[in-house]
């Protein structure tokens, strides 16, 4: 039997790395072999948690021991990677690309991105 805040915690991290690997274009699907470099556990942990992460809903598993995130995987991965890494995301305000941006002329507290999604 696992202890549930293990767990916890394994879902978190790996929720979060797929997270980040998908979207960096590293893949279009991970192995655990894929998240080793980012884990300090043993092989057969990580591939017990990916399993389990499957049975719950979070991942699906695409064949020849590879996962891809499902949609409630892809919700709660961004969530834990965007709590975890809130700080360290956001973008300067000199770096607005749309030049119409309101945050041009009247500020960065008048920035359109904080009430409408444009690239930054």
């Amino acid at each position: 039997m696992s202890d549930p805040l293990d767990d916890l915690f394994w879902k978190e991290e790996i929720l979060q790395i797929i997270f980040w690997y998908l979207g960096e274009g590293l893949g279009s699907s991970v192995s655990a072999a894929d998240l080793r470099p980012f884990l300090d556990a043993e092989p057969d942990l990580v591939k017990a948690q990916l399993a389990r992460l499957t049975h719950e809903g979070y991942l699906t598993d695409v064949g020849e021991r590879r996962y891809t995130l499902t949609d409630l995987g892809r919700h709660e991965g961004g969530r834990l990677f965007g709590d975890e890494f809130d700080g360290l995301t956001k973008q300067a305000h000199g770096e607005c690309n749309d030049p119409n941006c309101a945050c041009k002329t009247l500020g960065p507290e008048a920035c359109e991105a904080q009430h409408h999604e444009h690239a930054h």
